[in-house]
């Protein structure tokens, strides 16, 4: 036998013996759950995140938004949480607010040639299959008092509407005009965006500077509402509450489908200042340091969703990723709860062993997944998924996220199932074939196709699309391509169906089934 001959048998061999779609998972790691949260923050303030830098040109800042969209969903993402509007400002055109400085490098200035980052950022999430929560600090106008503000910002005209905080400028929470400001901006982003949430991070009354007391004396005085003189710190736990509560009603008037999610401080309140606290020793809290009574908000069901932000280790000797994890799965009131994790410490020159390698977050993630009442999680932020992280991205590839994993239903909002796509098709193209279907047509908003479920199983199997295994993509389009394998000897037979996800993630029964050769 000819050598060239005897090594192409036997480079045939090898590779019929590798199943298909076979990964390089771990055969220990469970299959990952079908629904679950699988969310990113993406941070425009300071440009942490996007744009990379300010005064891009157009084209630079829409590349690194699909770079960036292209990277968390080869990561297994589902989600992404994007900051719209980092300092009393807007990465949108809004007649209520100025320019964010972090797109072109001065406040009020629009991009050029104009486009619409918002709009074309969900545009591309959606695309993908990919939820798109809008990201808003309510109460932060400065990120720096040196900073300049653009002639049409509101604290111009309203200068009594803010105070100077540490280095930072803040709106006043304790001032009911704030509050129905800020409820405006929302209102306006709810009703000309198809954004799927409105979300909220920790900062509301700022973290302590030492040795400065907030400046609300004089709102205190002028805007009391019954609270008594010593009453100062419960009546501003009710101003957050108050504004928590009006965006809640706002939202849902315009869209009751738009979620509302919180993703506060990881501690409520430690066991030594509340019995119903967790057991740890935090120096912040929610309820007592950012007056943010975070578990009220979720008990009454002014929010949908809560994120907290647990960025420490499991064994962390005051502050415990184990402990906080089944504490707050202990406070769900029957909404949902994921968990925010911190992707930026994985470092391999940290100085704390646990966080040099990815062993910390998987651990996390299989803990996350072991506590009934937790729905997934979100990693801060996106940018660390670009660099070295000791093979941690390949292992969420190949074994944590391997399955794709559609955004968990929130029946108190709505529970009907929409119904089916129909009509698939399938044709051939280049290097492959096109699967195709036309979405379900309602007049109904709340069951309209959002996003849409493909399956497969081979010819022998009866696709269960209760089975994650079979789920090998969640798409916004009304097609799928399937690769060509190169040798016509290794193609077999595959089923495929499609199901439809309304903007709830409720799902419809199963198109029916369409069979062919890839």
């Amino acid at each position: 036998m000819k050598p060239c001959r005897h090594a192409f048998i036997l480079f045939i061999a090898v590779l019929l013996a590798i199943p298909a779609f076979a990964g390089n998972r771990n055969p220990e790691t469970p299959v990952p759950p079908k629904r679950e949260f699988r969310g990113v923050w993406v941070a425009t303030v300071a440009n942490i995140d996007w744009p990379s830098k300010p005064g891009l040109p157009v084209a630079k800042q829409k590349q690194e938004i699909i770079d960036l969209l292209n990277m968390n969903k080869r990561n297994g993402m589902n989600a992404v949480i994007v900051q719209i509007r980092p300092s009393a400002d807007a990465f949108y055109p809004s007649e209520l607010e100025p320019w964010s400085k972090y797109l072109e490098g001065k406040q009020g200035v629009a991009p050029k040639p104009f486009y619409d980052p918002l709009a074309f950022f969900i545009k591309e999430a959606h695309k993908r299959g990919m939820e798109f929560h809008a990201w808003l600090n309510p109460y932060r106008v400065k990120n720096d008092t040196l900073d300049t503000l653009a002639a049409s910002n509101i604290v111009n005209q309203h200068p009594d509407w803010a105070w100077n905080y540490g280095k930072k400028m803040y709106f006043d929470p304790g001032n009911p005009h704030v509050r129905d400001f800020v409820t405006a901006v929302v209102r306006d982003i709810v009703k000309r965006y198809d954004v799927d949430a409105i979300h909220f991070d920790d900062y509301f009354y700022p973290y302590r500077v030492a040795n400065q007391e907030f400046p609300d004396s004089t709102t205190f005085k002028k805007y009391p509402r019954g609270f008594a003189p010593d009453k100062i710190d419960d009546w501003r736990r009710d101003n957050v509450d108050l504004i928590i509560q009006q965006l809640s009603k706002a939202i849902k008037e315009v869209k009751p489908w738009v979620k509302f999610g919180i993703s506060p401080f990881g501690v409520w309140r430690n066991k030594k200042d509340d019995p119903d606290g967790s057991n740890t020793k935090a120096g912040t809290t929610n309820y007592d340091g950012l007056y943010a009574d975070i578990i009220k908000w979720q008990r009454e069901g002014w929010i949908d969703y809560t994120l907290p932000q647990l960025y420490w280790r499991i064994g962390h000797p005051l502050v415990d990723f184990d402990e906080l994890a089944h504490w707050w799965a202990r406070h769900t009131y029957g909404r949902s709860m994921y968990i925010g994790q911190a992707v930026y410490r994985l470092d391999k020159h940290s100085k704390i062993p646990d966080w040099r390698t990815p062993a910390e977050l998987t651990n996390q993630i299989k803990m996350i997944r072991s506590i009934p009442g937790l729905e997934g999680s979100a990693w801060f932020s996106s940018k660390h998924f670009a660099r070295h992280l000791e093979g941690f991205q390949k292992e969420l590839r190949d074994d944590y996220y391997r399955t794709p994993a559609i955004v968990p239903a929130m029946p108190w909002i709505d529970d009907k199932a929409p119904d089916a796509p129909s009509n698939l098709q399938v044709e051939k193209v280049k290097h492959g074939r096109e699967i195709t279907w036309k979405a379900p047509q309602t007049d109904d908003e709340m069951n309209k196709a959002r996003f849409f479920a493909v399956y497969r199983c081979g010819k022998n199997d009866s696709i269960d699309v209760s089975n994650p295994e079979y789920l090998i993509d969640v798409t916004g389009e009304d097609g799928y391509f399937v690769k060509r394998r190169f040798l016509h000897i290794f193609r077999k037979k595959y089923y495929y169906k499609v199901t439809t996800l309304d903007r709830l993630n409720n799902e419809s029964v199963p198109s029916e089934r369409m069979m062919f050769k890839q």
